[in-house]
């Protein structure tokens, strides 16, 4: 490959930043936004109405219930594509922040590898990349802070690459497509996404057939199912002291601990993926964290985006959740919104959401010429790390 393509592929999946934008144009952690307009706050609701990115608008919120936001988030578009990433952190932030600062640049990385082709193995390798870098970082601070070896996050990606969306997850975050039905003005709800947690009857399975010598791989702790009684998702990035026996000593909270040595990873870092050729039919795609589908099902959900306008729909689905989490306490909205961050985690979980309007057009128009794929939206924007 010459060297000058190499670069011409870097440049292209490179996030778009401007050296002269400095302090609050740059965006959320110094992350160029691609518009130049600015975040907005609500309380512990953060929130970008509306934008635009290669394929179409899109809108994008979190809600902040844990002490730290564990939850990140990503959009990133240019000519090449477009990339979303929603991290679920759990038991810290840590993993969820390496994850929106390293998975995207190893996607960049793998895809000029590939001559700036997009395929599942771009993906999946990115994903593993990620996490022996992780890894790396736990090696090296292990001995002076050990909780860093119990720290994890979902993680759910949606790669646009010419006509073709890729699905890949780790965990129970969920992606939902919002089709349209033949002429009846109606819209379908479809989900995209394979989710790993251990209260799904398969997933259960899944672990038993991999783990045939171990009757305890999971077991039902107060109503919930849970790997080796400890955590529900089967598939992460981090919680090495689920993949590497080292770390899974007395240097650890006792409750993370195994009883006995493993023989081999109980956990995989190795995502689900699914491919999808975009239809005209499709109309928009729901990436969320976990915290939303706790309270809304994929119809209701749909349901939602399709009944009203596009600008603030992020946040219309956050606010939905949070109706629906207030009800099930016997409590009012208004009263919700006054409990302050780690007491609101009692209440619901951090919620992220990114709303992608698919514009099958403008799809395929910067499929079929290099010319309009140039002039695409340049889009880089990540969530904040906390309120």
């Amino acid at each position: 490959m010459s060297e000058g393509f190499m670069n011409l592929l870097s440049v292209c999946w490179k996030p778009f930043t401007n050296s002269g934008e400095t302090g609050a144009a740059s965006g959320v952690n110094g992350n160029y936004n691609g518009d130049g307009d600015d975040f907005e706050k609500d309380g512990l609701l953060w929130y970008r109405d509306i934008g635009k990115y290669g394929g179409g608008d899109y809108s994008m919120a979190v809600v902040q219930a844990n002490q730290v936001l564990e939850d990140q988030s990503q959009i990133e578009s240019g000519p090449f594509g477009t990339f979303v990433g929603v991290y679920d952190g759990h038991g810290g932030p840590d993993v969820a922040r390496y994850v929106c600062d390293n998975l995207f640049r190893n996607f960049q990385a793998r895809s000029t590898e590939d001559y700036g082709v997009v395929t599942p193995d771009t993906i999946k390798n990115a994903f593993l990349a990620t996490e022996n870098g992780f890894t790396g970082v736990v090696s090296e601070l292990f001995n002076t802070r050990p909780s860093i070896a119990t720290v994890g996050s979902c993680c759910l990606v949606g790669v646009i690459y010419q006509q073709t969306l890729f699905i890949a997850n780790l965990g129970d975050s969920r992606v939902v497509l919002g089709k349209k039905v033949g002429n009846t003005g109606g819209m379908a709800a479809i989900q995209l996404s394979s989710e790993h947690n251990a209260n799904l009857e398969e997933v259960r399975h899944e672990l038993k057939n991999l783990h045939p010598h171990d009757p305890q791989i999971v077991a039902l702790k107060h109503g919930v199912w849970r790997v080796k009684g400890i955590i529900q998702v089967s598939r992460s990035i981090g919680d090495v002291y689920m993949k590497h026996t080292e770390y899974n000593n007395d240097q650890i909270l006792p409750k993370f601990r195994l009883p006995e040595a493993t023989v081999m990873p109980i956990m995989s870092a190795t995502p689900s993926i699914l491919t999808h050729d975009i239809q005209p039919s499709d109309s928009f795609l729901i990436f969320a964290s976990d915290g939303l589908w706790e309270h809304l099902g994929n119809e209701e959900a749909v349901e939602i985006v399709h009944n009203n306008p596009r600008a603030g729909i992020a946040k219309r689905l956050v606010k939905a959740a949070l109706h629906e989490a207030a009800k099930k306490r016997e409590m009012r909205y208004s009263d919700l919104r006054k409990i302050d961050k780690r007491v609101r985690r009692h209440f619901h979980d951090d919620i992220t959401v990114i709303v992608l309007f698919l514009n099958y057009d403008q799809i395929s128009r910067a499929t079929s010429s290099s010319s309009s794929s140039t002039n695409a939206p340049h889009v880089s924007l990540r969530s904040a790390l906390e309120h």
